[in-house]
């Protein structure tokens, strides 16, 4: 598509399978740089475009669910399948067992249409193939078109196609919001999770947690952060009493001076260590969905932040074969039995500050530079 169109009042529709909350994050982020006349399709906020499904339709946490909601799953993926033939692009992100499943349909589709040029498919948030399943990389070079990788070592599991266009979370954490007085904070933050199931599980260790943090600490602050889609619920079923909890419905802003955080897993931990919060992952799920997952990812470590930081010492240690099977690691894990109040108090206590901002400040520069931009013109390149 040449430039003069794009800069034309033709209006140009990009189907978009944004279903986890996080993705419509950066949807919104590359949405700044896409013409005027583009308007997001599919799976979206509404107020980004126009939504067929809203990410809180897909609200699922660990395999019972998904199976609670397979019949809607199904059907959501024929309509979606449907609709994005409609469409002028196709922009995957994200969720790869519903997106994978939903590109092949989108192909097979899109080949019985009469259409002189067939749809283009970019997936940006690529699957984890550098946790689980390496073999889907293959898989997904052949139904998709153009292949974003957020991270460098993802490229190494690609033949062509793919290209590394940045980290997303560099467009939201710039310089401006490391935090440059944690010493002189009094604010601990707890992030229990995103997901009811999740938060239940949790909020039991926090509270004994938090009966030893004003035992031991008696300026102590205490702040957390809570999901958007549940402001406007009824918290005291989720959380218990907040009364002692400043509380914050935005992960950069609730992050945002602390003194010390404990974090929920996953994406939160690198978003922590861009800040350069000090932080300890805490994680526990259902048993059978931990399993079930320690059966098919191979890790050591589960922390966005400590497979990063293990990505980034590849090329000077040839015994990590890959990201996450290092045993060095920039912040501590407590995951299943060992996410106690007790085990979360001592890794606060012993936290090796210098080595953590140290090494924080390296994964930074590691990761370069944000991806919006390049994802938004490269979207809209002619292949």
């Amino acid at each position: 598509m040449t430039l003069g169109m794009l800069m034309s009042d033709k209006k140009i529709t990009i189907f978009v399978s944004a279903l986890e909350p996080s993705a419509n994050v950066h949807l919104r982020n590359l949405k700044k740089y896409l013409p005027a006349n583009c308007e997001l399709v599919g799976v979206c906020d509404s107020d980004l475009g126009h939504a067929i499904f809203t990410p809180n339709d897909f609200s699922i946490m660990g395999f019972i669910d998904v199976l609670k909601k397979i019949f809607f799953l199904k059907k959501a993926m024929k309509i979606l399948s449907i609709e994005s033939i409609k469409c002028d692009y196709v922009l995957l992100m994200d969720s790869s067992s519903f997106n994978l499943r939903l590109a092949k349909l989108i192909r097979e589709k899109d080949s019985k249409t009469n259409k002189e040029k067939k749809i283009n498919i970019m997936y940006y948030i690529l699957p984890q193939v550098w946790a689980w399943k390496p073999w889907r990389a293959k898989v997904i070079e052949s139904l998709c078109d153009k292949l974003a990788c957020i991270w460098k070592f993802e490229l190494h599991y690609y033949t062509h196609k793919a290209r590394y266009v940045g980290a997303p979370l560099l467009d939201i954490y710039t310089q401006n919001d490391i935090c440059q007085n944690y010493k002189d904070s009094k604010i601990f933050v707890f992030m229990p999770g995103s997901r009811a199931s999740e938060i239940k599980r949790l909020m039991g260790e926090y509270r004994i947690l938090i009966d030893s943090i004003k035992a031991n600490y008696s300026w102590a602050k205490l702040r957390i952060i809570i999901p958007t889609k549940f402001q406007n619920t009824q918290k005291m079923e989720l959380y218990g009493d907040l009364s002692d909890f400043e509380i914050c419905y935005n992960t950069k802003d609730g992050l945002r001076d602390a003194h010390f955080a404990f974090v929920c897993a996953g994406t939160a931990t690198l978003e922590a260590a861009l800040m350069q919060i000090p932080f300890v992952l805490v994680y526990r799920a259902r048993w059978l969905d931990y399993i079930i997952a320690r059966s098919f990812v191979r890790l050591n470590f589960v922390g966005l932040a400590n497979i990063i930081y293990q990505a980034m010492q590849m090329s000077q240690d040839s015994s990590i074969k890959k990201a996450g099977l290092g045993s060095d690691f920039l912040h501590e894990e407590l995951i299943q039995n060992d996410c106690t109040a007790a085990k979360m108090l001592e890794s606060y206590k012993h936290f090796d500050y210098q080595k953590y901002f140290a090494n924080a400040k390296k994964l930074r520069a590691y990761l370069e530079h944000g991806s919006a931009e390049n994802v938004a013109k490269w979207l809209l390149e002619t292949p």
